[in-house]
């Protein structure tokens, strides 16, 4: 099975400025996710960006809210502070699956002949997930998501703990609960699927 980038949403969670210092690779790592935050605006994936406690631990590192702009422009990127290790405790699901729209004024008292259908939000059932730290949020958040029945697919090479050990471990246990885990390049050229794609180049230049 493929990555589909109609049917993905990326989620970015946890890269902020007090913590990267600590982390693993923590360069290599936050590159990584500015890649993927570039190419989700380039290839129109909805995005979401996470922060736990971030009073205390600060936004996210300037290098991906740079590399965010261009989603936020493009009214693509929805913004979530978190206490709770797992995001979903404090609304990611609703961000990814929100509401179909109520029906508007009358329209429930008219014969349903006349009634107008109500728009159905679009689905996007695939969840691309990178962050920190791999044990404790992406984790928490990933099996989580699981259990919302929807498809995810985990970023190692944009993802970092404090040791190794920890970070490995994540990926042994994420493996086992059915997350598919991926890397930047592939995300890249499965969300593209062939060089003929008008973002290619563009995506191309990202990854060199």
């Amino acid at each position: 099975m493929l990555l589909d980038a109609k049917e993905c949403q990326l989620v970015l969670v946890d890269y902020q400025a007090r913590l990267m210092p600590a982390m693993h690779e923590a360069a290599s790592v936050l590159d990584n996710a500015a890649r993927l935050a570039r190419m989700a605006a380039l290839l129109r994936v909805p995005s979401v960006l996470v922060e736990h406690c971030p009073d205390k631990l600060g936004p996210s590192a300037e290098p991906l809210r740079l590399a965010c702009e261009p989603l936020q422009a493009a009214g693509l990127l929805q913004h979530l502070a978190k206490t709770h290790f797992s995001a979903l405790a404090d609304g990611l699901g609703e961000l990814l699956r929100p509401p179909a729209r109520p029906v508007q004024g009358n329209a429930r008292s008219l014969p349903k002949h006349l009634q107008k259908a109500v728009p159905q939000v679009a689905q996007r059932s695939s969840v691309v997930l990178a962050g920190c730290e791999a044990h404790v949020c992406l984790l928490q958040t990933a099996l989580e998501l699981l259990e919302d029945e929807l498809e995810v697919w985990v970023v190692t090479d944009a993802c970092s703990a404090r040791t190794e050990r920890n970070r490995d471990a994540a990926f042994d246990r994420l493996a086992g609960a059915g997350v598919e885990l991926v890397t930047t390049e592939m995300v890249a050229f499965e969300w593209l699927r062939s060089a003929e794609h008008a973002q290619f180049k563009a995506v191309q230049a990202l990854i060199k």
